[in-house]
């Protein structure tokens, strides 16, 4: 049976990749933040899953305000990298797993979960950029990725408790799912940051250190956090905090932390990161 072996968090910040892809990564602004991969890439090396379920938010390539699935799972077989305005990132294209996509969207949808099921989309930055940092710059992505895309950008988002509870039953639809494979999941964005208004460039690395404690501490009292305490404390863009619950809620309670990297600034933001491993 197919199995959850791992999840893992990152920053998706879109300077982050505009810094690989113009060979900028060894530069002293950026040579910090790629330096906190380090350690992360010769791990995924090591434990190299078949399939990634990977949530991010889409920054209006595949959607806009004409419509906003407050959660879409790409069933396709392939997924292009997005124009985001100045091309598309040239980096390889991402390949699907319909078949447990299909399964994942079946169960949690009888699992009382509206998810939007999605047979055509880009992939933006929100995707890639994790993806990079992980693996680099490979002629082909060495893994099959699932995009999981959330709304955070319009309001309202889905709870933290929601987010919580949805990687909970993703972790019952990878489980039953009838293939021998090593699945993992990762969940993107975040740390604190706003990029707009008089708060612009709010850094708050109080409340992201605690944050990431309670993602390995106490996941389920993260889950209680409401709306209006990420923004006031995060920034506008820090409720992007709430996808990384959905990661947290499809590991086993004890999972163990075996990486974290935090670093300020990058682009305005901060970068948060955390691997952690399911018990065997």
């Amino acid at each position: 049976m197919a199995r959850i072996t791992a999840g893992l968090t990152t920053s998706h910040i879109p300077a982050v990749g505009a810094a690989i892809d113009l060979g900028r990564t060894g530069e002293p602004y950026w040579r910090p933040v790629f330096a906190g991969y380090e350690f992360s890439k010769r791990w995924i090396a090591g434990h190299m899953p078949d399939v990634v379920v990977l949530v991010y938010n889409d920054h209006a390539s595949a959607f806009s305000l004409e419509m906003i699935p407050t959660f879409a799972i790409g069933c396709a077989e392939s997924f292009a990298p997005a124009d985001e305005g100045w091309g598309p990132r040239p980096v390889p294209v991402v390949r699907g797993h319909p078949e447990l996509a299909w399964h994942i969207a079946q169960s949690t949808i009888l699992d009382e979960f509206d998810m939007t099921i999605v047979n055509r989309m880009d992939v933006d930055h929100g995707l890639t950029v994790p993806l990079s940092l992980l693996f680099g710059q490979p002629a082909a992505w060495p893994c099959k990725v699932i995009p999981l895309a959330v709304n955070v950008v319009q309001y309202p988002p889905p709870t933290g408790n929601r987010c919580w509870n949805l990687g909970r039953a993703i972790r019952r639809a990878v489980e039953s799912f009838d293939q021998d494979l090593d699945v993992m999941v990762w969940g993107t964005g975040g740390m604190s940051h706003q990029l707009q208004g008089p708060r612009a460039g709010l850094i708050n690395r109080e409340f992201d250190t605690r944050f990431l404690d309670g993602l390995t501490k106490d996941p389920e009292a993260l889950a209680r956090v409401p709306h209006v305490e990420y923004v006031r404390e995060a920034g506008s863009e820090g409720i992007e905090l709430v996808m990384w619950l959905i990661m947290r809620g499809a590991l086993a309670p004890d999972a163990r932390e075996v990486c974290r990297f935090y670093h300020v600034p990058a682009s305005n933001t901060a970068v948060g990161h955390v691997i952690l491993e399911n018990p065997r």
